[in-house]
């Protein structure tokens, strides 16, 4: 039976069928940055985010899914 919670578990596991803490810091970086882009389009400038802030949650996000991908093409010894 597939539900919103065995979805996100199996989104966010490894095939070995453990949470993998790179994918979730991926995702909710990602989510964080999608909330962020929405709200800024319905607001005026001056309540946006620091841009160094963004920056920085947008280098973490890209940092932690390239660390999945990686993980999978590199051979464990």
């Amino acid at each position: 039976k597939y539900t919103t919670m065995n979805l996100m578990k199996q989104m966010l596991s490894e095939s070995s069928g453990i949470v993998s803490s790179k994918r979730v810091i991926g995702f909710l970086g990602f989510m964080s940055l999608a909330v962020t882009m929405v709200c800024n389009s319905f607001t005026t400038l001056d309540i946006a985010p620091a841009p160094e802030l963004v920056t920085a949650v947008e280098y973490i996000t890209i940092g932690a899914l390239f660390g999945t991908s990686l993980d999978k093409f590199m051979e464990k010894k």
